[in-house]
C-alpha cells in the first residue's frame, strides 16, 4: 500500500481506498486486495489553497472596487429629506454600495447632516 500525503492508494491497482477510521482492514473495491488498517487509522486529509490559486475576473473586479473606495468618497453623498431617528433632523445624506450578490439590492448608508448619526438599510 502506498500513502501519498494523507491519501491511501491500493498498490495493486492504484484505486483510492476508503478511510481507515473504525475499520480493521482496508479493502479495495476494484481488485479486492486487503490491507491492515492500523498503520493508517490516524491519517486525515488536509488541504489549503493560496489566495491566488483560482484567479477569476470577478475576483479582479473586487480588488478594483476596494482601491477606488476612499473615505472621502464614502462621506460624499446626496442629501434627501429623511428624518433622523436619533435627533429628528429633517435632512440625511446617503450613498449606496452593492455589498451583496448582484441579484440582490444595494445597501443604502444614511448619515444625519446635523448629529452625524449613521445607519444602513438593505434594499
Amino acid at each position: 500500500m502506498a500513502a501519498v500525503g494523507s491519501l491511501i492508494f491500493c498498490v495493486t491497482c492504484g484505486n483510492l481506498l476508503d478511510t481507515a477510521v473504525g475499520k480493521t482492514s482496508l479493502d479495495c473495491s476494484q481488485c479486492h486486495a486487503s490491507y491492515d488498517a492500523k498503520p493508517f487509522a490516524n491519517l486525515s486529509v488536509v488541504t489549503t489553497s493560496a489566495e491566488d490559486a483560482f484567479p477569476s475576473t470577478l475576483k479582479l473586479q473586487r480588488s478594483v472596487v476596494k482601491t477606488h473606495l476612499s473615505k472621502e468618497h464614502l462621506e460624499d453623498g446626496a442629501i434627501i429629506k429623511e428624518k433622523c431617528p436619533q435627533c429628528g433632523n429633517e435632512e440625511m445624506q446617503y450613498h449606496t454600495l452593492q455589498l451583496r450578490s448582484a441579484d440582490e439590492g444595494a445597501t443604502v448608508f444614511y448619515t444625519c447632516t446635523k448629529c452625524k448619526y449613521r445607519f444602513r438599510t438593505n434594499n
